[in-house]
């Protein structure tokens, strides 16, 4: 009877330390790691898509898919998505703003403008990765925390395909389901 208890105990005491271990992991694993600081100024302009993860507003999207930030007035960050589609081009306004002091995690809201103070319909924008040539920004790697979206960026039409596979290798070390990513046509 003993040695029952004793077994019992110790594959309790197992199962605690596994399931610790387990749950730290995960936890750790839910939280995408973003760069330490974005400098705003530098990453205003245009990026050009070269892949990402499908996400319904992109659905229509056939190729050239670019992203316009531009500072507003008032701090905040204008968002221009552009893309064509098979009957012309389709565009998004938006507004972004950072949520902490590195800047690399902001809110998006394409809602229109009345709605935009509303604490409804916005989406974390991260980034997770950045190349830089001196100064500037020249590729980018962005997802959503939750892990659904994820965009690979570059201030050129076309990615150096070693960038291109690291960001990718990120992406993987921070949870992503690459399965269904995919390469955006710029032509």
């Amino acid at each position: 009877m003993r040695l029952k208890t004793s077994l019992i105990l110790v594959l309790a005491i197992v199962t605690v330390g596994v399931s610790a271990c387990a749950t730290t992991a995960s936890q750790s694993a839910q939280t995408p790691q973003t760069v330490d600081h974005v400098r705003l100024d530098d990453y205003l302009g245009t990026w050009y898509e070269i892949g990402r993860l499908p996400m319904s507003f992109q659905n229509k999207c056939t190729h050239n898919v670019t992203a316009n930030y531009t500072l507003k007035d008032n701090g905040k960050i204008k968002v221009l998505n552009t893309c064509q589609t098979k009957d012309g081009q389709m565009s998004a306004d938006g507004e972004a703003y950072p949520i902490d002091d590195t800047n690399a995690k902001l809110k998006v809201s394409f809602l229109p403008s009345f709605l935009k103070k509303l604490p409804i319909g916005q989406a974390d924008y991260w980034v997770l990765a950045t190349t830089e040539d001196g100064q500037n920004y020249t590729s980018a790697l962005v997802g959503t925390p939750d892990r659904k979206y994820l965009w690979v960026l570059s201030r050129t039409p076309s990615l150096d395909e070693r960038i291109y596979q690291n960001y990718l290798d990120i992406a993987r070390q921070n949870g992503y389901d690459l399965s269904a990513f995919s390469k955006t046509p710029q032509k």
